[in-house]
């Protein structure tokens, strides 16, 4: 009998602090996202039952749907697909944060579309650190425009980057990508931009390399959730 979801959120929480000991990390440094696109809502509401409350999602209408479902629960939502300019409106009113812009025009949307009513919409970066043609991202030479292109805007937070590299067969040759970010990171800081605290990195087979390098936010799915539909 395969374990239930609680279950296996309760094993990822014990390997990210496991993690967090083995690299030096403070407790509780590392942010689990639970990535439940694809899965229906009722999977959401057993790992609400443990007590996980921060979810991604990747595709808009299926997010929206479940966001409707689940209103009554004060859950934190996390948007991490590739970004459709018709979609930022969507994107601004209804989500905490969005892990994925990778050009100005799309940050001045979701500043522009962000209800005033709400916080800030925090935003990451997506970095596309190998520069790989079918993925989406900024590549590291050009982060530093991009964040001092985006910085002043009034309703969005600069919060950190996010990356998802190609992958790597062992911990040690995964980690090379997650340090680079860690860099990009830091120059940032380093320049005066705060905020840009976060770094979204570390998936269900990688994320032990991720902690290690100073991922604040990893995102998990596969390992809490099962396959993907």
């Amino acid at each position: 009998m395969s374990a239930s979801i609680p279950e296996k959120i309760r094993e990822v929480r014990r390997q990210i602090s496991r993690f967090e000991k083995i690299y030096q990390r403070s407790a509780d440094s590392v942010k689990l996202l639970a990535v439940s696109k694809t899965h229906p809502y009722q999977s959401i509401i057993q790992a609400i039952d443990c007590g996980q409350m921060a979810f991604g999602e990747s595709y808009v209408q299926e997010a929206l749907d479940k966001i409707s479902a689940l209103k009554e629960h004060d859950l934190e939502w996390h948007f991490i697909g590739p970004i459709q300019s018709n979609k930022t409106k969507a994107l601004a009113e209804n989500f905490d944060w969005v892990h994925s812009v990778d050009r100005s025009k799309i940050a001045r949307r979701l500043s522009e579309q962000r209800p005033i009513n709400l916080a800030p919409l925090k935003i990451l970066l997506q970095v596309n650190l190998d520069a790989e043609a079918n993925k989406a991202g900024v590549t590291l030479s050009d982060i530093e425009k991009l964040a001092n292109e985006i910085k002043g805007l009034a309703n969005i937070e600069l919060a950190g980057l996010m990356t998802i590299p190609a992958p790597g067969k062992d911990p040690d040759s995964q980690r090379v990508g997650f340090r680079l970010l860690a860099q990009a990171r830091d120059r940032l800081l380093a320049q005066g931009i705060s905020t840009c605290q976060h770094l979204s990195m570390g998936m269900s087979n990688d994320f032990e390399a991720a902690i290690a390098e100073g991922s604040t936010i990893v995102r998990i799915g596969t390992d809490i959730f099962g396959a993907r539909n």
